[in-house]
């Protein structure tokens, strides 16, 4: 038995979860612009799509520094609200379908 695990029984039969493949058939894509500024887009990612304050300003140099970028992934009828949102704040967004869905 080893020493890290002298509290727990080892078992050579054990249970395992199996997490299933979750499909994500749709991205939602936001456009590098010469007009946003970074920090309208990092406050829209965190309001819109809720993400982290450093996750948003990772989506937001990906998006500068690619053209464009894929902040989420979802279902179509889960994305198309953000992307109405992104857009209404003068940001391009659009759905893409994910490639091999």
């Amino acid at each position: 038995m080893p020493s890290w695990n002298n509290q727990t029984e080892y078992s050579e039969k054990s249970d395992v979860a199996i997490l299933e493949s979750t499909s994500f058939p749709f991205s939602l894509i936001v456009w590098n612009d010469e007009v946003n500024t970074f920090d309208w887009v990092i406050r829209t990612l965190i309001e819109v799509c809720e993400h982290s304050e450093e996750q948003a300003e990772q989506c937001a140099m990906l998006i500068h520094f690619k053209g464009k970028y894929a902040v989420k992934n979802g279902d179509y009828d889960t994305l198309k609200p953000m992307c109405n949102s992104i857009t209404e704040r003068g940001i391009g967004a659009t759905i893409e379908e994910t490639v091999g869905s």
